[in-house]
């Protein structure tokens, strides 16, 4: 990996290279509380972003409540929730999210990372996410593109994007919690992309460990 000082300079040039958190930034899929923001991180496992906001607006036509949830069938349920895919797996999940948030936090959704991953269907990024957005924490969610970047550059060296997290928030500046999922998600959607990353244009390019490895091998073949 990378070294502190390094650490620091890659989070400084993104912040000026990248917008950061816009003011209209708006939580998962644009939910107004926790309760749905959670559903809404549930439903976007391995879904595209237009297929979780049409079956999270399904959903929550039929139910905004944990109790309101919980009176529907569960094939209600799936069928609002089908185009984001895993529909079955989901209204379980939903299903014991509910029970659980009722009679272990009285329907009031935890505030902190540890009360968010005690609840089922509840994982480390769905929890950052829940933590940054609706709760206004300082922490860094870790989603695809942010896993690609942190180990393409070598901020972190992990093989999952909870232990990429968790590198993440032990390596990262305190000034670099707030806007750090914004700086990173942005860079890897504009530059650092999955594929034909954009490295001439790459503010790190100096630094990042993945292109001088791509250079040493041309080198080496030359």
């Amino acid at each position: 990996m990378i070294n502190d000082e390094q650490v620091e300079t890659v989070y400084r040039r993104l912040s000026e290279a990248m917008p950061g958190r816009t003011k209209d930034a708006k939580g998962p899929k644009g939910q107004p509380d926790a309760f749905r923001s959670c559903i809404s991180c549930m439903l976007s496992a391995q879904s595209l972003d237009r297929n979780t906001a049409r079956a999270a607006s399904a959903l929550f036509a039929l139910a905004q409540t944990p109790e309101d949830m919980l009176a529907l069938d569960d094939r209600d349920i799936a069928a609002a929730i089908k185009p984001c895919g895993l529909y079955n797996m989901k209204t379980r999940n939903i299903r014991r999210f509910c029970e659980h948030l009722l009679a272990e936090h009285g329907g009031v959704v935890p505030n902190t990372r540890e009360g968010l991953l005690s609840m089922p269907g509840i994982g480390r990024k769905c929890a950052d996410i829940v933590m940054s957005f609706t709760f206004g924490a300082d922490v860094i969610a870790v989603d695809t593109h942010v896993h690609r970047v942190c180990n393409r550059i070598g901020l972190t060296d992990a093989k999952t994007a909870d232990k990429t997290a968790q590198q993440l928030e032990a390596r990262s500046p305190d000034w670099a919690l707030r806007d750090g999922h914004f700086w990173l998600i942005q860079f890897g959607k504009r530059i650092c992309t999955s594929r034909s990353p954009k490295c001439d244009r790459c503010p790190v390019n100096d630094i990042c460990l993945w292109l001088k490895a791509q250079q040493k091998q041309d080198q080496t073949h030359e």
